[in-house]
């Protein structure tokens, strides 16, 4: 896909985010809209239908947390990928972002050379989104990867977006051990730097969602899908 053909939403109340980093962005070939609050930037992702959307999270009317669980839960979204713009550096505010759905996260104050880098490291993943759409079905369990649930025993779960994909990754490959770096490094890209523990975090969620029985803990190694 052309850089022209690629469309991104910049959602922050700070004019002077707005302004500059679409200036970069609009450089480099990138059509890009603009919102000011939340849900202000809903609205025009439903409307866009854009690319990659680049979301603050502290912000009146709807902050991006909030924003970005209505953009996942709107059909045609799925997709789309969403970084959030923090000032915080906690764990607890990355694990938020990533529990609503978002790919990635850039810290302030933003750095044109980072954030453009970072885009394109993102952007890149466009091409790989018509593969691996095959859903997977297991005794007593199905991922529909093509709309983004699992049934557990013929009951629909919505899981957050990172944790659908980690498990979609691990049984893409039934009975095979990934170590941790490659979790990490497939599961939420090798420029996102993440908590020691996140993976963990994770794995511990989805095995109160979907059961024990499916993901084995290999001590010392990472973790594999049983069946």
């Amino acid at each position: 896909m052309k850089k022209e053909q690629i469309k991104i939403l910049l959602v922050d109340d700070e004019p002077d985010i707005l302004e500059i980093v679409g200036f970069y962005l609009q450089k480099e070939g990138y059509q890009v809209f603009k919102a000011t609050d939340g849900k202000e930037g809903v609205k025009s992702a439903k409307f866009i239908q854009p690319h990659l959307i680049l979301l603050d999270i502290m912000m009146p009317e709807m902050d991006g947390i909030e924003a970005c669980e209505k953009i996942r839960s709107t059909k045609g979204l799925k997709d789309t990928l969403i970084v959030f713009f923090t000032a915080r550096g906690e764990d607890y505010s990355q694990m938020a972002g990533f529990d609503a759905g978002a790919d990635d996260y850039i810290t302030k104050p933003i750095k044109p050379k980072v954030l453009i880098s970072k885009v394109k490291a993102l952007l890149r993943r466009i091409k790989e989104s018509d593969k691996g759409n095959k859903n997977l079905i297991f005794d007593g369990l199905k991922i529909n990867r093509e709309e983004y649930y699992v049934e557990k025993d013929g009951e629909k779960l919505t899981l957050p977006r990172k944790e659908f994909e980690l498990l979609s990754f691990l049984a893409s490959t039934p009975n095979k051990v990934f170590n941790r770096d490659v979790i990490l490094q497939t599961v939420w890209g090798q420029d996102v730097v993440v908590g020691s523990r996140t993976i963990d975090v994770h794995i511990r969620k989805l095995r109160e969602k979907v059961g024990e029985d499916y993901i084995k803990t290999i001590k010392g190694v990472g973790y594999k899908f049983v069946i």
